[in-house]
């Protein structure tokens, strides 16, 4: 529990006051104050974004904005490419793409969304990271781009089946959306940025809109019957069941995008013999796993019991224990399953789907099996 004068330093939302008045439970998270459960309680709040649509304060997320002194967007996407493996001059206009920055041993800094506003690209960063991303970008970018912060901005996720129903009301351009498209859209009368993407496997959107704004859009959307407010329980259940990293724990300094099973975010323009190959941070080491493999692998593991695995816990190749092969690095319990899920490294030969495996719990080992990510199917419109 942190102290009062620990608690008071707390960054809050555009939406605290929101949090607050709907009887969120807050915690801090990333330096900020912020609701991890509603009176619903994680479980419901899970299942109805599952079942119906769920709204999510990401607001403590970065937004910035890299506007190329050129005037042409596509040397913002060449600047970027310098600091990122992923094919960013590729992302057509009003389309968006997953992303990671990486150093100069080809760990992760951070990962972030990309999006092709037409004139200028527009990113979101993690929370913990977008003091040090928006750094990194000036350091290395400026001769090129303009960091614009967007601090004036709140981002707000509305995400489950419904979703698209519930904003459709608010923003015509919303039923035409495909996974993946972002760029500049009137929601109820204001201007936003929307992206039809999320952290919870599910349909959904991301929307940026002006702080000022940010309540009066969320208590229009909440009027929606089918839209409930979600917490960051909730939100974490959901991406573990989507398989979805969360950076500082799934990824992090040390760990490639090879090594982190992102091998899909890295389009073969920058891989081993493409036009564009290397020319980021950490070229070498990443390339080279691509060509000959890592060491180690990020894997799904479902556990045979009910007892949730918890990040931390030692994996064991033998039930008797001897030497840890590896380490789960996000675990808990799955509410659309009603079965504990997992996630971690292991040595790449003990990777292949349907390794048993055993985890530490307690002092004792528990059975797991090496599973197919996601867990639950994602329902992404494309």
């Amino acid at each position: 529990m942190l102290a009062r004068d620990d608690q008071d330093s707390l960054k809050r939302t555009p939406l605290h006051g929101l949090h607050v008045s709907l009887g969120g439970k807050m915690v801090p998270f990333a330096g900020y104050d912020m609701p991890v459960q509603y009176p619903a309680g994680v479980l419901k709040e899970h299942l109805h974004t599952r079942a119906s649509a769920g709204l999510f304060d990401v607001s403590h997320m970065g937004q910035i904005a890299l506007r190329p002194k050129s005037g042409k967007v596509e040397d913002a996407a060449r600047a970027l490419e310098r600091l990122v493996p992923q094919d960013i001059l590729a992302i057509a206009p009003g389309r968006q793409r997953y992303a990671q920055f990486t150093n100069e041993d080809g760990g992760i800094l951070d990962d972030l969304m990309v999006a092709n506003f037409g004139d200028h690209l527009f990113l979101v960063v993690n929370a913990a990271c977008k003091d040090a991303d928006e750094a990194h970008l000036r350091a290395n970018l400026s001769e090129d781009c303009i960091v614009d912060s967007l601090a004036d901005r709140a981002l707000i996720a509305l995400q489950g089946p419904k979703a698209e129903a519930a904003l459709a009301k608010l923003c015509a351009a919303t039923p035409a959306m495909k996974f993946m498209d972002s760029g500049p859209h009137e929601v109820a009368g204001l201007a936003c940025f929307v992206s039809r993407s999320g952290y919870t496997g599910e349909d959904g959107f991301e929307i940026s809109v002006p702080a000022a704004d940010a309540e009066r859009l969320a208590k229009t959307l909440l009027e929606n019957p089918d839209v409930l407010p979600i917490g960051l329980g909730a939100r974490d259940s959901l991406r573990l069941e989507a398989g979805l990293c969360l950076y500082g724990h799934d990824i992090d300094t040390a760990t490639t995008p090879v090594e982190a099973a992102l091998e899909w975010s890295v389009q073969k323009s920058r891989r081993s013999g493409g036009a564009r190959a290397g020319g980021f941070p950490g070229a070498e080491k990443i390339l080279a796993h691509f060509d000959r493999g890592a060491s180690r692998r990020r894997v799904g593991l479902r556990a045979e019991g009910r007892a949730p695995v918890r990040e931390g816990a030692r994996l064991f190749a033998d039930e008797a224990g001897g030497e840890p092969i590896g380490q789960v690095t996000s675990g808990g319990f799955g509410p659309s399953l009603s079965a504990p899920v997992a996630m971690g490294y292991v040595p790449t030969p003990l990777a292949a789907l349907g390794t048993k495996l055993f985890a530490e719990v307690r002092g004792q080992h528990l059975p797991l099996t090496v599973a197919a990510m996601p867990f639950v199917k994602n329902t992404y419109k494309r």
